[in-house]
């Protein structure tokens, strides 16, 4: 798996990951997502210190709290295949890419970002990977590449994560019944955290979420987790039918954002984000190592990415 990802990192355009943050070859799989969770987040923390040192400008929206999701859905996906994110979208590039440096660089405005220096936080442009700030804005880019794989005769898949804010978006609905209508190899990954940007679902959705995919014949899962196991599982096999079917499939994840929405905005009741940071991703999968494992990959991970931050900022 790991050879398979460095082969995706190359597709994508990106320098070939730092084992420290994703994986030896040969690593247990447990260890290896430990890893890769544990990098998404020091990279978030960080990022959000330089905002505070105003190294960087403009704004960002950390993926903290949500990082089983990117890493079970993405181990299971090939160099060809595509992925399509959104303004949250630095812990689905992290887990495909592995590009610490280039996401950073690119964040701080350097030539040597992804985009050099162009897109910053939200809008990634790499071969394989795109992501926009546009709310919902990425599906219908998702579904069109999804029906060029089609008309190609591959079976390669397109992956675009939306939000449930997203659900308040027309397109979205215009992409979900073309994308039924015309069968297009589209997985469409739902992270709902409850809450759009400010509002809770409560007050913005009507009807079930579920249902919504349901009206246009599109089947649905949805599971209610922060374990990175359960995440991988589920996702392998939505992605195996999805890929031998050639058919789109939809994957709804309850899931928490345990950061605000973007640096500092955030309205929500003090004792519900405390209580989920007792079932976070790193809590739930780290009980399953030992101490020396867990201190060895986080020694790793902080000392590669203190070398990526030093790095991007000596650039010109």
């Amino acid at each position: 798996m790991v050879t398979t990802e460095m082969t995706a990192s190359a597709a994508a355009g990106t320098e070939a990951p730092d084992p420290r943050f994703f994986g030896w070859p040969g690593e247990e799989q447990d260890t290896r997502f430990y890893r890769k969770m544990f990098f998404i987040r020091r990279f978030e923390e960080t990022v959000l210190a330089l905002f505070e040192e105003r190294l960087l400008a403009g704004t960002t929206h950390a993926y903290i709290g949500q990082e089983a999701d990117a890493v079970g859905v993405l181990e299971h996906l090939r160099a060809s295949d595509h992925v399509f994110s959104n303004h949250r979208c630095h812990g689905h590039y992290l887990a495909r890419t592995g590009d610490a440096f280039g996401l950073l660089a690119e964040m701080m405005g350097k030539a040597a970002g992804v985009c050099r220096g162009r897109g910053g936080s939200q809008h990634i442009c790499a071969a394989g990977f795109k992501a926009n700030g546009i709310l919902g804005g990425t599906l219908p880019a998702a579904a069109g590449i999804a029906m060029a794989e089609q008309l190609r005769g591959t079976d390669n898949l397109s992956v675009v994560f939306i939000g449930d804010g997203a659900m308040g978006e027309g397109v979205v609905y215009e992409t979900l019944n073309l994308t039924a209508l015309w069968s297009l190899p589209l997985f469409v990954i739902m992270e709902n955290n409850s809450w759009a940007q400010s509002t809770p679902i409560r007050m913005n959705l009507a009807g079930g979420m579920v249902l919504r995919f349901q009206a246009f014949g599109l089947p649905v899962r949805e599971i209610t987790t922060t374990d990175v196991r359960e995440v991988y599982r589920v996702a392998g096999e939505e992605i195996t039918m999805g890929r031998e079917q050639r058919v789109p499939r939809v994957l709804i994840i309850n899931t928490y954002r345990l950061c605000p929405h973007s640096k500092n905005d955030d309205n929500r009741p003090e004792e519900e984000v405390r209580a989920r940071w007792e079932t976070e991703p790193l809590r739930v999968h780290g009980a399953r190592l030992t101490p020396a494992v867990r201190a060895t990959v986080e020694h790793e991970v902080e000392a590669a990415l203190r070398e990526v931050v030093t790095r991007a900022r000596n650039l010109p």
